[in-house]
């Protein structure tokens, strides 16, 4: 905690609270650190603290555990581990990728960030439609979801995705966001692009949303309501739920503080893994996904979630596109009640809700195998009905 002493000394406190709102702001901080749940790990800072993974050498754990801050090291650590990656057990990666064309690309954008991107394309017969998909915080478009790309084109579906400017692949500073609008426009600026592309431009186009990137599909609707024929939100962060937020004292002081000291790692977090993977072995297997995220979250970035999803909520009439929400009753990570809100709310004709019993947050990476096939029969009957209805 001394450091996190300094930090108040640094800062001046930003918004210049009083002596006892510090005191009583610092006490719920360290309550919450060190008793929340009886827990102590929620107070790692490093990723390099995981112990080693099965399979994995000296030399490969050395690539593991450097620092993944700078893109350069996040891209070798990918490239060292993808074949143990794709690899693991797990149901995700058996569907076959025979007749499949994959391609991943680096292309600047108008920033000068150099954006890491993937498509999965149908070989065999023309696309249905094509899935823009949006990952969640701290995640990447490879790993897990090359499994749910593979799924969804051999179902018939072009699927593109990319790593946001500090995420995964991309360039920037490793999952720090310093405005949540400007990275949905950067993801609106990359898809536009392949949407205008005459071997596309003619195929109807859905987003596909996970956790955090429910988020960032509902903002880029808000911000082109004509621009997509619909979108499928996997357990979407229209709120973070209330167990993953700091007490209302900490949360404020944060914000204070993040005004000043925007890039650094001090806002207490449950252990997500632990939260969002309901199978045991699942949930080990996350660990193979070396390039996401595992730190405390930076305060900038914490801030612009918070704030994105108050915006959200304040906006769910004003969601009208056909939408389907899937959403695990027993998540803890993102509110199952704002998914029903949001279906409730939202001023499109067609929409469904999907509730899971007892399903946790990584609906189609956590749960058993039962679970995760359900959840894809469910999202491929709907894109199936939606490029059908979209084509007549």
């Amino acid at each position: 905690m001394l450091f996190f002493n300094k930090v108040m000394i640094k800062s001046k406190l930003a918004l210049r609270p009083t002596k006892l709102y510090r005191r009583n702001a610092l006490n719920e901080f360290r309550t919450f650190c060190f008793n929340n749940n009886n827990r102590r790990e929620v107070i790692k800072v490093s990723a390099s603290s995981m112990k080693k993974l099965p399979g994995v050498d000296d030399e490969l754990q050395k690539i593991l555990d450097a620092k993944m801050d700078d893109v350069d090291a996040r891209r070798r650590a990918r490239e060292a581990f993808k074949d143990i990656q794709l690899g693991i057990d797990h149901i995700l990666f058996k569907t076959p990728c025979d007749g499949i064309n994959m391609k991943e690309s680096y292309e600047k954008n108008s920033k000068g960030k150099e954006i890491f991107s993937k498509s999965w394309l149908p070989g065999a017969s023309k696309p249905k439609a094509a899935v823009f998909y949006c990952h969640g915080y701290g995640d990447t478009c490879t790993f897990f979801f090359e499994g749910i790309a593979r799924k969804l084109a051999s179902s018939g579906f072009c699927v593109f995705a990319m790593d946001y400017p500090g995420f995964g692949l991309s360039e920037g500073l490793h999952c720090y966001m310093s405005s949540f609008d400007e990275l949905v426009n950067d993801v609106i600026e990359h898809y536009s692009k392949i949407k205008e592309n005459p071997e596309f431009k003619s195929l109807p186009s859905f987003l596909f949303g996970q956790s955090m990137g429910g988020a960032v599909a509902l903002k880029i609707h808000l911000k082109q309501p004509k621009g997509w024929d619909g979108a499928i939100l996997v357990a979407p962060m229209c709120k973070i739920a209330d167990e993953m937020v700091p007490p209302k004292l900490v949360t404020q002081f944060l914000i204070g503080v993040a005004s000043v000291l925007p890039k650094h790692k001090l806002v207490p977090q449950k252990d997500l893994a632990e939260a969002a993977f309901r199978e045991m072995k699942k949930r080990e297997q996350a660990a193979y996904n070396v390039i996401a995220y595992k730190d405390k979250p930076r305060l900038r970035s914490a801030v612009e979630m918070l704030k994105i999803t108050q915006e959200i909520e304040r906006r769910l009439e004003e969601v009208s596109l056909p939408l389907l929400i899937l959403h695990g009753e027993a998540d803890t990570v993102t509110d199952p009640s704002v998914s029903k809100a949001l279906c409730e709310k939202a001023s499109s004709s067609d929409k469904k809700l999907k509730l899971y019993k007892d399903a946790y947050h990584a609906l189609l990476e956590g749960e058993p195998d039962e679970t995760i096939t359900q959840v894809f029969d469910d999202i491929i009957s709907w894109l199936d009905e939606h490029s059908l209805k979209v084509e007549t």
